[in-house]
């Protein structure tokens, strides 16, 4: 059992058989590599899958055993699962899709099926180990379904999740068919981490058009609870890096292993050129191809840097059994010859090309030996290998020419930006390079060197566990206004006491839920069942108090015995008298207003006016979500120079916007209702901006209750209008 817990596809070690039976080693990869430190500095708990099927019992529990001295816990997947699950829906639908190559994304249920299938089981995992109130930690875009599934299990745990990939924008995830279950799935964690504010924008643009939550800044609302959104850019352990760089440039080159020198005898004889380094996977995200036309053009365009300059490109085997990546490397294979053929001599190769990967103190050889770091991905979620280089540059001597289509750009900006799909920007940022002055090329290194010693991979999750433990704290907030089953229940108790109660209640979004068109929110059978058990009550008023318009709200309950109260307090209809105006009716301001809302109507499609006695209301509730917003921004300025130094105000509702006569609402009218009223219950209840002059208002004895989480003068919360039929038919019954 553990109190941190950190979870992704991959365990930071890797667990495999040779003649000597099973061996453990780190496990590749940014990630692993990345929260390794972390995770053992905090003593936490990682579950995830140790790379290898176990033959038998005894085997598998060797490998538990193993992996349990390494503060591990291992999830063993068979070959079918491995093969749907993770080369399947995680490799060949999110990973295709997110990086934006659409055209290699399948879509295939089996695949969906296994994916979820595993996600569960690493759902299960964590929470068999969590101790109550723990902290989780997702990673990754293989479990994103995890968030939720604990959720639904157990509450009680604090849980983050994070994505190392880019998040695509609404257009391309809005193809993939089970779009709705992944981002529901990641909207289970309490904070939602992204390295950049481009994916983080992605998401919530995502979230609002596709699921149609509200989302304020970097907050979501959902009904039970809120989620933040939040931007941290994964560092390295740069002083790992660091370190290592200047032992290996301080050993001789007799004291180092044989495979160590043999590059350094390698790269001494690249001592007169200048050497560009090239390091990623063999994937169509990378961008090598592309990369390599780059080098062409360079050396087509000055001839004059023959046999000076060198590529030396390490690509590390990936997916090897996959067409798209056998005919990337054939491509990749045949690009490299015929530059090496076109351009070499008897004493040059342009480009050194190591199809394999390196043990890490190779690795910083290379960083260490090379002029220049060439890294144009055409999508990348962050790129750790641009900070590693950095990090080793122990002389400041070195330029980074770098993908502005990766995560790290935003943080380098010293380095040479370049869109990677443009061959000529790409070639010429070469030359730009190797003739940057020196001073110019320490500086704009320090700078770097700077930035990311300061926020490297412990900041990154140091800061990334602040933050989730704020976000817990506002949630625990927010849980002790929540209306609980005990606090109904002392409620409940005062109506039943009080010898003269008063109800406020609001329609839309109160008692029942909203609709794209307004019409269509009529009363059920449930809400008039409800109504009437408590006006049955004696010395009970039940006041329906809403934006609603006269006419409409007189339709639905006219023929009731309920005081109603429309269109936000100018007019009211009590003890089933005929309807009275709050004040004199005038509206030849509407002539100036209409028909600017007409033209708002025109440009935004799916919104509608609604004409009222007292304003005139601006509905974009069915319009798109974001271009609904952004119209709405747009009328309240536009309006607000319109109405200056009339009696007329603007109210902002949920996707509505009310133009008004000014010194009518809800709260006015239900001040002047109780006025002079001996009462002993008041209850208000409403779900939006228009309800807090309610709140306000009213005494400071009255049981508030808004509906839905987030800022309110009320004393409490419940989640839905379901939860308000529950509670009104709780208060019928006594």
């Amino acid at each position: 059992m553990s109190d941190l817990i950190i979870t992704s596809n991959r365990l930071p070690l890797k667990v495999s058989k040779n003649e000597e039976g099973l061996q453990v080693s780190p496990s590749e990869g940014g990630l692993a590599t990345g929260l390794k430190s972390y995770h053992k500095n905090n003593n936490s708990l990682w579950i995830g899958w140790p790379g290898i099927e176990p033959d038998s019992k005894e085997e598998a529990e060797h490998v538990t055993h193993l992996a349990k001295q390494e503060g591990c816990i291992p999830i063993f997947l068979n070959e079918k699962l491995i093969n749907n699950y993770y080369h399947g829906f995680s490799n060949t639908t999110l990973w295709p899709l997110f990086h934006y190559f659409i055209k290699y994304a399948e879509f295939n249920q089996l695949h969906w099926n296994d994916y979820t299938h595993v996600n569960k089981m690493f759902a299960d995992a964590i929470v068999a180990h969590a101790n109550k109130g723990a902290t989780v930690w997702v990673q990754d875009y293989q479990l994103v379904l995890v968030p939720d599934m604990i959720r639904a299990m157990r509450p009680d745990l604090k849980i983050g999740f994070f994505l190392h990939i880019p998040f695509p924008s609404y257009e391309i995830i809005r193809t993939l068919p089970w779009r709705e279950e992944i981002i529901k799935g990641i909207l289970g964690a309490d904070l939602i981490g992204f390295h950049t504010y481009d994916y983080a924008r992605h998401f919530k643009s995502s979230v609002k058009r596709l699921l149609g939550h509200e989302v304020e800044f970097n907050q979501i609302k959902l009904e039970q609870r809120q989620v933040t959104v939040d931007v941290f850019p994964m560092g390295i352990d740069y002083e790992k890096f660091n370190d290592l760089a200047i032992k290996t440039q301080s050993k001789p080159v007799q004291e180092r292993s044989k495979t160590h020198r043999d590059l350094d005898r390698f790269l001494l004889e690249q001592a007169d050129r200048h050497l560009l380094l090239s390091i990623d996977r063999l994937d169509y995200t990378k961008g090598i191809p592309e990369r390599l036309e780059a080098f062409k053009w360079f050396l087509t365009t000055y001839p004059e840097y023959k046999e000076k300059v060198s590529l030396i490109m390490l690509t590390v085997p990936s997916r090897e059994d996959v067409e798209h990546y056998q005919n990337l490397k054939t491509e990749v294979d045949v690009l490299v010859s015929r530059i090496n053929g076109e351009f070499g001599t008897v004493n040059w190769n342009p480009v050194i090309y190591f199809y394999r990967s390196l043990p890490f103190e190779n690795l910083i050889e290379l960083y260490t030996s090379a002029d220049i770091a060439l890294l144009t991905p055409l999508r990348d979620g962050m790129n750790l290998v641009a900070k590693e280089f950095v990090a080793c540059k122990i002389n400041q001597k070195g330029v980074l020419i770098l993908s502005e289509m990766a995560g790290a750009a935003k943080e380098l900006g010293e380095a040479i930006s370049v869109n990677p799909n443009n061959i000529v920007q790409t070639g010429k940022a070469i030359h730009q390079a190797l003739t940057m002055p020196v001073e110019e090329s320490i500086e704009r290194m320090h700078k770097m060197q700077k930035r990311i010693k300061r926020y490297d991979i412990h900041k990154w999750a140091s800061d990334f566990m602040v933050s989730l433990d704020k976000t817990a704290d506002k949630e625990a907030v927010l849980q002790a206004r929540k209306l609980t089953s005990d606090l109904q229940q002392n409620v409940v108790s005062k109506f039943a006491k009080a010898k003269n109660r008063t109800l406020f209640i609001d329609y839309d979004g109160t008692l029942q839920r909203f609709f794209d068109l307004p019409q269509d929110a009529k009363p059920d059978e449930e809400i008039y069942s409800v109504l009437d058990a408590l006006v049955a009550h004696a010395k009970t008023d039940v006041v329906l108090i809403s934006g609603r318009d006269k006419k409409t709200f007189d339709q639905w309950f006219g023929h009731k015995n309920y005081n109603l109260i429309a269109e936000h307090g100018a007019w009211k209809k009590v003890n089933g008298q005929d309807w009275k105006e709050h004040k004199p009716f005038h509206d030849q301001w509407k002539e100036i207003i209409l028909p600017v809302l007409e033209s708002y109507v025109d440009r935004t499609p799916g919104s509608l006016i609604e004409d009222k006695t007292y304003s005139l209301v601006w509905h974009y509730r069915k319009a798109d979500i974001e271009l609904g917003g952004l119209r709405a921004l747009e009328l309240i300025r536009d309006v607000s120079n319109l109405i200056a130094n009339q009696d007329l105000e603007i109210l902002e509702g949920s996707k509505v916007i009310e133009i008004k006569v000014a010194g009518i609402n809800k709260g006015i009218a239900a001040a002047e209702y109780i006025h002079n009223k001996e009462i002993d219950f008041v209850m208000a209840i409403g779900d939006d901006w228009t309800d807090e002059f309610l709140f306000k208002e009213l005494p400071e004895d009255t049981n508030s209750i808004k509906v839905g989480t987030g800022n309110s003068a009320a004393k409490y919360y419940v989640e839905n209008y379901k939860n308000v039929r529950s509670l009104l038919a709780e208060l019928a019954s006594k």
